[in-house]
């Protein structure tokens, strides 16, 4: 089994809904991001995304677009992330961490590192899953299998305008939980409408069989509950991204810290 799978079911058995908290690696300083995971995880996270810097970021609205840029200018890219997970690791052995981001830095660490280069060195650093945005369900069976035989899930998003088709599609592939997008639009966009959250979510589980967690729109602890009512999982980043910048290195980890703190307490209250 899985940290993924063992974590969702330790919180199933205790009747608790997991919090997921993303930030862009090597944001907002390039050596913060450990001490970062250790405070969120110390604050009540129970997985971790770690977003892999990209030049394109379609899925990602401004604020994570422009963290992203930041870190890239950092010099951070696949191998830096991987360092960083590998640093972690160190002294965390249980916390699972998805790195999430797409094809192009997957693609070019292989090329640089071999074939299946990016699989075996992110098993051997201690990633637990990835969530690549631009890898459709249906390209990607063999990718899926080698993180499988390594150890790791691959987990996928649906929207609002998923088919029963593509949700089947995701359902054959994935594994670890699924990443259910609440609104129709880029991260931090528009705002999230709880009650479309809970119509949607039983049509995913009539075909999704894993545990679902829901993002996109989740700016504070009110929304975190109501969507902890219906999903096995919630997940911010955006927010917390916005809390981060600007802030010196010594007050990243209180701040972030904070904030999820009181999240990880409505969601349990």
């Amino acid at each position: 089994m899985s940290r993924i799978a063992a974590t969702f079911q330790r919180l199933a058995q205790q009747g608790r809904k997991a919090l997921i908290p993303y930030v862009t690696a090597g944001y907002p300083q390039a050596d913060v991001t450990p001490a970062l995971m250790h405070g969120m995880v110390e604050a009540g996270a129970d997985v971790i995304e770690l977003g892999v810097p990209f030049s394109d970021p379609m899925a990602d609205g401004p604020v994570i677009q422009k963290a992203g840029e930041h870190a890239l200018r950092l010099g951070i890219g696949m191998r830096e992330v991987l360092a960083m997970v590998r640093e972690f690791r160190a002294t965390d052995a249980t916390t699972p961490v998805v790195l999430m981001g797409y094809a192009n830095p997957v693609e070019r660490y292989d090329l640089s590192h071999g074939a299946g280069g990016f699989v075996r060195d992110a098993a051997a650093a201690g990633v637990d899953g990835v969530l690549i945005v631009d890898y459709p369900p249906e390209e990607c069976a063999q990718f899926a299998a080698d993180l499988r035989a390594a150890g790791l899930d691959l987990i996928f998003l649906l929207a609002p305008t998923s088919t029963p088709q593509r949700m089947q599609e995701v359902a054959r592939v994935a594994s670890g939980y699924v990443y259910y997008v609440s609104l129709k639009g880029v991260t931090g966009a528009g705002h999230l409408d709880t009650s479309a959250v809970e119509q949607a979510l039983p049509r995913i589980r009539e075909h999704v069989k894993i545990p679902v967690g829901v993002g996109f729109g989740i700016r504070d602890a009110e929304t975190a509950r109501a969507i902890g009512r219906v999903a096995d999982a919630v997940v911010i980043g955006t927010k917390l991204l916005q809390l981060l910048e600007g802030q010196p290195r010594e007050q990243v980890v209180p701040v972030a810290a904070g904030f999820l703190r009181g999240i990880r307490q409505s969601l349990d209250a």
